[in-house]
């Protein structure tokens, strides 16, 4: 599915329509999808803030007084219990203001003049903004999951406690009937020595100490309870650390002693290596990078890993038979464990692949390890059926710190940098290591993504997709969108959100857009050669709406294809036409000469919108992917969706509802008054213009 812009709800408190429209435009130029409301009054200050929900609030302190005050608004947001970061924008940098306004209650102050350093604490509160919402939904989930764990402890065969301070604060059922008690009233604040014989008491004793000093017992305790009727029971009490009531306590797992414990205890064993090599296995290996993550993130220890590639086994794999290769995997098996330190976790990951984790170890020693292992593996000679074979490894190395992400996408880290490895100049087969260095994107650098667009243009990898848009109102019409995507190496589809940042690298949008065009007008007439009069929507983007010459072009290459201008409607962003109106305005001029349709897109994010279609003509009013969210809220939400619908059929627009996804919304859009509808719940952007209008008729 496309990814989808996060819409930015914006309050803006500031006299001067023409700054806040500026401070818009900042926002949309940065690549935010912006919804934004200008306060005009106090009482309309506090009639929207307590009607929506809003990501961010800038005010302009401004000499002119204006109502309601800074101090004045940022006191109803208190007492209203907002969570609404605002930002005041001052005329100068005055550290006096800052402070005492940030003590009021706003997040900060920026002069109004630093575009920059404004972007940049926009992006650091809406940041926060996002994590203070995630982290209570999180704590919503913790509630519900606590809630279900209490329901499975009261149900599971299992029995267990929770001990603090050695203390019984909670005892299942099952627990309860092993001890031989009815009431938990009676166990709760026993201690649990007082449910132990004498002789393993001490057990215990021992135990507990291990956990005050930091370190759980790797085994499970074999102690005998007493019951109150004086009956004994022998039993295995697995102990670990966890939480209760939000306090940290102990939970004891009681099993009656079985005769086959020892066999449990190697089936164990066996069910975390890999049989072939006997290293640990994939599923161990994860398991215990989680908990490494789990343990950096709490207390700032070093840790790292290294992923171990054989460069070109897939290929030796297929001369040496798998028995041979089983040889070769078990000769390299050896070779790792013997590099590896005593603390490190050694496994195999894959046919051609191992990891080996250093929980404690930094980048640079768990480096000095794989390089140790690199030299012997390129030394050695491997023995199969008589033949030597020689090999090599690509070896990434990640390191875990406190921003680790989860143990998957960790070892996708170590996994690119081994990859990366083969793309180095002079390790065009392999044999070298690598450290993954997460890429650090900077608001206007493109980081080579110009030749990287240059480079696909020229080698014809870019292709084209396709998705219905739907007349509600039946007439059969037959509409696509045409997409762009570009290939990568490896043939996958990157799209333009990856490969074409905000704004575009320069001089490069618009070759891209001509590409589109030149192929779109290329499979359009080959379609409509079979009887089909079918009209495509194309993008294009701000530079193409910046040249002049594009028009005459577009003219050349219809009259070679035979296709008639109005088979295609061109898109223009409403950001990219409020910033470019008059060359917008001759723009679409131009190409009316051409008898092209033209369309306004993600409309209805400006202040003001309807104010650009005072001076561009257009047919088509495709509205902001967040309506479809919104229009789904509550009926506030719909009539105001229904009222902008209305007032561009009142001005002779054909309205687009976009990212239709689900059957729900359908009733709601159609009683909005929707003329047109895209999104996935119809079908996704495909290769071919094949979809079945007539089957909704």
């Amino acid at each position: 599915m496309p990814q989808k812009t996060e819409t930015i709800h914006l309050l803006l408190l500031d006299p001067s329509q023409n700054d806040a429209e500026q401070v818009v435009s900042l926002l949309r130029n940065a690549g935010r999808a912006t919804r934004a409301h200008r306060i005009t009054s106090a009482q309309d200050f506090e009639e929207t803030l307590s009607t929506g929900t809003w990501d961010l609030m800038l005010i302009r302190d401004a000499e002119q007084e204006q109502e309601p005050t800074p101090e004045e608004a940022l006191d109803q947001i208190r007492r209203q219990d907002r969570d609404l970061p605002t930002i005041l924008m001052t005329g100068n940098d005055d550290g006096e203001r800052r402070s005492a306004i940030m003590e009021r209650g706003a997040q900060d102050a920026v002069a109004f003049d630093n575009s920059t350093l404004l972007r940049q604490v926009i992006d650091r509160e809406l940041g926060n903004l996002r994590e203070r919402r995630e982290r209570r939904s999180l704590a919503g989930h913790l509630r519900d999951a606590e809630q279900r764990c209490h329901l499975l402890l009261e149900s599971s065969k299992d029995a267990i406690a929770y001990i603090n301070d050695g203390l019984h604060v909670y005892a299942n059922q099952s627990y309860l009937e092993l001890l031989g008690y009815e009431d938990p009233d009676d166990l709760l604040a026993l201690p649990v020595l007082d449910t132990l014989k004498r002789d393993s008491q001490q057990n215990f004793k021992e135990a507990m100490k291990q956990f005050r000093e930091g370190e759980a017992p790797q085994e499970p305790l074999s102690v005998t309870i007493e019951r109150p009727d004086g009956e004994t029971i022998e039993i295995t009490a697995e102990l670990s650390a966890a939480t209760y009531d939000g306090e940290p306590c102990i939970q004891i797992v009681a099993r009656p002693m079985q005769d086959n414990a020892e066999l449990a205890e190697k089936l164990r064993e066996i069910s975390s290596k890999d049989v072939l090599t006997g290293l640990y296995n994939r599923h161990h290996l994860m398991d215990t990078v989680s908990q490494t993550i789990a343990r950096v993130q709490k207390d700032g220890s070093d840790a790292a890993l290294a992923y171990i590639a054989l460069d070109e086994f897939v290929h030796k794999k297929t001369q040496i038979g798998i028995s041979g290769a089983d040889l070769v995997i078990g000769d390299m098996a050896g070779l790792m464990a013997a590099c590896a330190t005593e603390n490190q976790v050694v496994a195999r990951l894959s046919d051609d692949a191992f990891c080996i984790l250093g929980p404690q170890d930094t980048v640079e020693s768990i480096k000095a390890v794989a390089e140790t292992l690199r030299r012997r593996v390129e030394d050695h000679l491997f023995e199969v059926a008589g033949r030597t074979l020689q090999l090599t490894v690509s070896i990434g190395i990640a390191a875990i710190t406190e921003n680790a992400p989860q143990a998957e996408d960790l070892v996708g880290r170590a996994h690119t940098a081994a990859d990366e490895v083969r793309q180095k100049e002079g390790h065009e087969t392999g044999n070298g290591i690598n450290v993954y260095e997460p890429q650090l994107q900077t608001q206007g650098s493109p980081d080579g993504t110009a030749d990287a667009i240059q480079q696909a243009l020229d080698n014809d990898q870019f292709k084209l997709l396709f998705q219905p848009i739907i007349n509600l109102r039946g007439e059969g019409e037959e509409h696509y969108e045409a997409f762009v995507r570009m290939l990568d190496d490896n043939g996958r589809e990157v799209s333009p959100y990856d490969f074409l940042p905000p704004g575009g690298p320069v001089n490069t949008a618009a070759k891209i857009d001509r590409w589109v065009v030149l192929q779109t007008i290329k499979q359009l007439a080959s379609h409509r050669s079979k009887g089909h009069e079918t009209k495509l929507f194309l993008n294009l983007t701000a530079e193409t709406v910046q040249d002049q010459t594009f028009p005459s072009w577009l003219g050349v290459a219809l009259k070679a294809a035979r296709l008639p201008g109005n088979s295609l409607i061109f898109q223009i962003s409403e950001r990219d036409a409020t910033t470019y109106l008059k060359q917008a305005r001759d723009f679409c001029n131009a190409l009316r000469e051409l008898h092209c349709s033209l369309s306004i897109t993600h409309f209805g994010g400006a202040l003001n919108p309807f104010n650009t279609l005072k001076h561009l003509e257009v047919d088509y009013i495709k509205l902001d992917g967040s309506y479809t969210d919104e229009i789904q809220k509550n009926e506030q939400s719909r009539q105001t969706v229904k009222e902008m619908i209305q007032s561009l059929h009142q001005q002779g627009k054909l309205t687009v509802m976009p990212l239709v996804e689900s059957a729900s919304v359908l009733a709601t859009i159609w009683q909005a008054g929707v003329n047109y509808i895209q999104g996935y719940y119809l079908q996704a952007p495909a290769a071919a213009m094949d979809y079945d209008f007539g089957e909704g008729d």
